[in-house]
């Protein structure tokens, strides 16, 4: 990579504080796209399962009404994530966006359809009409799902990036074996995220049955999560390299294991809970992995020459300095509203006069 070309004048600072504040702004673009991938993570994993764990009208206006209340919030997480990408690494911005632009454009068309079908099956007056809402929430949930993970696996093993910084693959070369199969595990891990999450919320004949799909859905994953690890072990040597030299990454693995081990533990003691803060931790997991295995990039190229450093993608250090005071003053509204919200809608979901 030319770095002339992305170099910008870091006002205010020294290359150590530059160095603190790209770190700073790396580890919070983690925290803000693990918060999504939580959060609406599960919301997402409702809709994957809607055709065919609810059985009946009642029992899925309940998984609709078990994330009705909350899956908007859960979406400011990713708008934020977006907006501190834009404003603090603008050319990872750039090429990000302009190389995944197809694929973006159909994750934004299916988080669309999703909204519009939570909101609209409940208007509908005919079983016709609602069905084809649920259709739409379930292909709209998968696909947003499934090219996530694409774009996440593009991103482990490197993108084709020219001497400008710019993506050269087009859609179908994004859609190679390894972004598939990081796709397929994305919609693993999240089927089962919102699975434990509606058997947490739900009682009765519907919250047996989850339990039983929990048990189906961590099998899938645990298949999916061997092959992804084995894969990427051989195909991205790289994403190993930081561990060899910080010895305390290996931390976070090793609970990992620990986490998806405590999931059928916990379905076997009753603790749904627990579970669901299993599998919580199972997706901050992967996002540090990501991060690891990007650590000092911001995006990895295919020709290690021509990765994007952080501190190379970055704003100048004024405008970084300017964004951490934004988010001292900003970022506790979002948790607490956040907090509020949930605190608010805790227990199991029931349906009301004023449910979808």
């Amino acid at each position: 990579m030319n770095a002339a070309l992305f170099a910008v004048t870091p006002l205010g600072g020294d290359s150590a504080t530059r160095e603190i504040l790209v770190t700073a702004w790396f580890l919070l673009l983690g925290v803000l796209l693990a918060g999504y991938a939580i959060l609406d993570g599960f919301d997402l994993g409702v809709g994957i399962l809607h055709p065919f764990v609810p059985k009946n009208e009642t029992e899925r206006r309940l998984a609709i009404n078990a994330i009705g209340p909350l899956w908007d919030g859960n979406e400011v997480w990713l708008v934020t994530f977006g907006g501190a990408m834009f404003a603090m690494f603008p050319y990872a911005y750039a090429a990000v966006f302009s190389g995944f632009y197809t694929i973006f454009m159909l994750i934004l068309v299916m988080l669309i359809f999703r909204a519009a079908s939570i909101e609209l099956r409940g208007k509908m007056a005919t079983a016709a009409g609602r069905r084809a809402w649920d259709i739409a929430f379930f292909a709209a949930s998968l696909g947003a799902t499934f090219f996530s993970g694409v774009v996440a696996g593009n991103v482990v093993v490197g993108l084709p990036l020219d001497e400008r910084g710019t993506v050269t693959a087009g859609f179908l070369d994004q859609l190679h074996p390894y972004a598939f199969l990081t796709g397929a595990t994305a919609v693993g891990v999240f089927a089962m995220h919102g699975a434990i999450y509606l058997h947490l919320k739900t009682e009765g004949e519907l919250h047996a049955r989850l339990k039983e799909v929990v048990w189906t859905l961590f099998g899938l994953f645990l298949v999916l999560f061997l092959i992804q690890t084995m894969w990427t072990l051989v195909e991205v040597p790289r994403a190993t390299v930081n561990f060899r030299t910080s010895r305390w990454l290996w931390l976070v693995p090793l609970a990992n294991v620990l986490a998806i081990a405590n999931i059928p533990r916990s379905l076997i003691r009753g603790e749904p809970a627990a579970s669901f803060a299993s599998s919580s931790f199972n997706i901050f997991a992967y996002i540090f992995l990501l991060m690891a295995a990007l650590w000092p990039n911001i995006l990895a190229a295919t020709e290690p020459a021509r990765s994007l450093g952080l501190s190379d993608a970055a704003s100048s250090n004024t405008t970084l300095v300017i964004g951490l005071i934004v988010v001292a003053v900003g970022m506790p509204f979002v948790v607490a509203y956040t907090a509020i919200v949930y605190w608010t809608f805790r227990g199991k979901v029931r349906l009301e006069p004023h449910s979808y």
